[in-house]
């Protein structure tokens, strides 16, 4: 009998426990959604030369952003991720239409080591620019994979320096973007051609003017009616 009454508080106690769970669940999902949106958002827009609209394709495979100025393609954005020093690392790259060339980077999740790997984010110790290091990529060439240096100042269209005491998640963000742009290239140019020849946006409709009241129809007595009415 002691047996069952522990198995059904444990019970009870299970089904409360897992209700409170469903219930915070619900509560913070939308605001997690919503966070995780403002920070793709706000990625694309860093990324992405002047724009004033994009717009998202998806090709098989692929997820990516196309920014417009005058209707015209000035842009592509997609995100790519993998593994850095401590886990996952995010990253949002914008790359010329022609896809040879880097227009900017943002990470936009990582959970690498405070004050060191986070440096590919922001760099704190560096007075004159603390985004350092997501800025050299842009401008950067990609028909051929990045390179990491240490302690030197990067030189040409495919190499980037490292950040000092952080080198894995330096060479993590390169080989990240260097292995997202070779596996989003094919199928970038399956829908290249539609997405940088869109269809201009149609005209606004001209106001239609508002139509007269209809007029009431004289009545007409046929001639049994209008001799019952003659005087």
């Amino acid at each position: 009998m002691k047996s069952v009454k522990i198995v059904l508080v444990l019970t009870l106690i299970a089904v409360f426990s897992g209700g409170l769970l469903a219930l915070w669940d619900s509560h913070t999902s939308p605001l997690i959604e919503a966070n995780m949106l403002a920070e793709l958002e706000k990625g694309i827009a860093k990324v992405l030369p002047e724009h004033d609209r994009y717009q998202k394709f998806e090709p098989e495979g692929l997820t990516c952003y196309v920014g417009y100025k005058d209707n015209q393609p000035v842009g592509v954005a997609f995100e790519t991720s993998g593994p850095g020093f401590q886990g996952k690392v995010s990253v949002m790259v914008g790359l010329k239409p022609d896809f040879k060339e880097m227009t900017g980077i943002e990470v936009i999740s990582q959970i690498e080591t405070p004050g060191l790997g986070t440096k590919i984010v922001d760099d704190p110790s560096n007075k004159q620019d603390s985004k350092w290091f997501p800025k050299q990529y842009k401008g950067l060439f990609t028909d051929q994979p990045l390179e990491v240096v240490k302690n030197q100042k990067a030189q040409g269209n495919y190499q980037v320096e490292a950040i000092t005491g952080a080198t894995i998640s330096s060479k993590a963000v390169s080989r990240i973007i260097s292995l997202g742009v070779a596996a989003a290239r094919p199928q970038w140019e399956k829908i290249a051609a539609l997405a940088l020849h869109p269809p201009a946006p149609e005209p606004a409709a001209a106001p239609t003017e508002p139509m007269p009241p209809a007029k009431p129809k004289e009545a007409h007595l046929s001639e049994p009616e209008a001799a019952t009415h003659s005087e």
